[in-house]
């Protein structure tokens, strides 16, 4: 037979379990850097399983390579709400002088 105390610290932990169930806990992964100037040419791009897009009106961004912790790490491209009157312009890179830029993906006007 049960305690009062042992029935409620029972319940206590039954509710917080259900509560945290629900949580999701998202790492952070490493700081990729804008602007910097890489010596080194980025790997070609990743093929990339695209799945249905989420609804209507949704386009795919497409990957690309980011620059982190002196390495090219693959970034996944995701679906995102298209912008009507804009096109999406792709994350890529650009040899100019002393290296390597990448220039940020970003909504251009039609």
């Amino acid at each position: 037979m049960s305690t009062p105390k042992a029935t409620a610290t029972a319940a206590a932990m039954l509710v917080a379990s259900i509560a945290l169930s629900g949580c999701v806990v998202t790492p952070v992964g490493p700081r990729l850097y804008v602007g910097a100037t890489v010596a080194v040419a980025p790997p070609p791009l990743r093929t990339e399983i695209i799945g249905v897009a989420p609804g209507r009106g949704y386009i795919w961004t497409g990957g690309y390579w980011g620059w982190a912790g002196g390495r090219y790490q693959w970034v996944g491209g995701r679906w995102v709400h298209e912008r009507r009157g804009y096109r999406w312009a792709r994350s890529h890179w650009v040899r100019g002088p002393g290296g390597w830029h990448r220039t940020e993906g970003r909504w251009e006007r039609r």
